[in-house]
């Protein structure tokens, strides 16, 4: 290829990993970021609350794909070659160390954003990749395709040739229209990863308080909400957030990753049963409760907690079980009990649409695995096109394994790119 032209499409985290890996493992070649805004790495800045996020301390590619409700197969050969570990080492070789969390969740030592940033923009500088901004791409034309060559069409009416294209413009519906135009099949889009609205006045009350583990239960409708055949059923274990809007936290973005697709066909109307208390099971919690009948009966039923959980969601779950603050537990009958039991182990709450998860907003859809070569990213209907990230029908769940995908994608685009004949 000499020193012909390579353009990517797209500055965010997958562009710049994939303009790198070009670049460094050809230097011969002339590689061009187009970024249609006025600021680069926009999504990394605010990851992980402007931490980023940068990968997960998962390192055995068999256990990595179950975090992708969609991509996991896909991906499963692709982080053979290029895996979180990868991740730590590439950033470590250019002098910016990872720490992991208690959740498994890898950063930056300095927990800011910027770090992450400012690297992967001096490694761009240092390997010669050129960078403009502004620069919207309006389409792209194949002119050639025996030996593959690309005009780019800029929305300032500048045309840009290439021997070569990395699409990697996210969730873009530009993107998705561009790879359409060049024979990709595109999957449907829908909002991944976001909170559950629960318009319910006593649980928004309580905002900011959380659970380290609760076990949640999610069943989606079909068409007809009376065909229970046609229901999306999902399960998730984890921390759960209590926001101004509803439910929050691991588990609930968890299933709002895996019912993507079905959530949005029911306009985000579900039901959901919490069970804030998992390592218990309905009985136990039946026989604590008739314990806190004996050890404090005198006491009004929300001074005494039989569990240890903030006061204020006792006081909840109380008033939700239709029993009053000023019951006595030696007047708590055995049908009120009951009551509060379930609530305890089966809360019921109605979904009535969605929130957003902060600023990291993830969407589901893209271009078609099917039509992707896995081992180069390069397009099966374009000889030369190649893709990274989430212009791709992948997502993974909260935790770093949407940043590990973009990575991973990149980097075996940047490798097949930097080596194409």
């Amino acid at each position: 290829m000499g020193s012909q032209k390579v353009i990517v499409i797209g500055g965010g985290a997958a562009g710049f990993f994939g303009a790198i890996a070009i670049a460094e493992a050809n230097p011969n070649l002339r590689v061009t970021i187009l970024e249609a805004s006025q600021q680069v790495l926009a999504k990394v800045r605010i990851s992980g609350g402007g931490r980023c996020n940068a990968t997960h301390s998962c390192f055995d590619p068999v256990e990595l794909i179950q975090n992708y409700p969609r991509g996991s197969k896909a991906l499963r050969g692709a982080f053979t070659r290029f895996q979180p570990g990868d991740t730590v080492a590439w950033f470590e070789d250019r002098g910016v160390a990872l720490k992991t969390e208690a959740d498994g969740r890898m950063f930056p030592t300095t927990d800011d954003s910027a770090t992450i940033v400012d690297c992967l923009q001096l490694a761009a500088s240092n390997a010669g990749v050129r960078v403009k901004m502004g620069a919207a791409v309006t389409a792209v034309r194949q002119i050639a395709s025996e030996s593959p060559q690309f005009e780019v069409q800029l929305k300032n009416g500048e045309v840009m040739g290439c021997v070569r294209l990395l699409l990697a413009t996210g969730s873009s519906p530009q993107g998705h229209r561009i790879a359409k135009s060049l024979g990709s099949k595109i999957e449907p889009t829908a909002p991944s990863l976001f909170t559950f609205n629960i318009p319910e006045r006593k649980l928004t009350q309580l905002a900011g308080v959380s659970v380290p583990v609760a076990e949640l239960k999610l069943t989606v409708p079909g068409p007809d909400p009376t065909d229970k055949k046609a229901q999306t059923k999902l399960q998730q274990n984890g921390p759960l957030l209590i926001t101004h809007w509803g439910l929050s936290g691991p588990a609930v973005l968890k299933l709002s990753a895996w019912g993507a697709r079905a959530l949005k066909n029911s306009r985000y109307q579900a039901k959901l049963w919490v069970n804030w208390l998992p390592a218990h099971n309905l009985e136990d919690i039946q026989q604590q409760l008739s314990q806190g009948k004996q050890d404090a009966p005198r006491k009004q039923i929300i001074n005494h907690r039989p569990f240890l959980f903030p006061q204020r969601l006792w006081e909840y779950w109380v008033h939700r079980a239709g029993i009053s603050p000023e019951t006595r537990w030696t007047e708590l009958s055995k049908k009120s009990l009951m009551r509060l039991s379930q609530e305890l182990h089966q809360g019921e709450y109605n979904v009535q649409g969605k929130g957003v998860f902060k600023d990291e907003f993830v969407t589901c859809g893209g271009v078609s695995l099917k039509t992707v070569n896995f081992k180069t990213m390069e397009s099966k209907a374009c000889p030369g096109l190649h893709f990274a990230g989430e212009v791709l029908d992948i997502d993974g769940v909260t935790g770093g394994f949407n940043f590990q995908s973009a990575w991973t994608t990149s980097w075996l685009a940047g490798q097949a790119i930097a080596l194409a004949p």
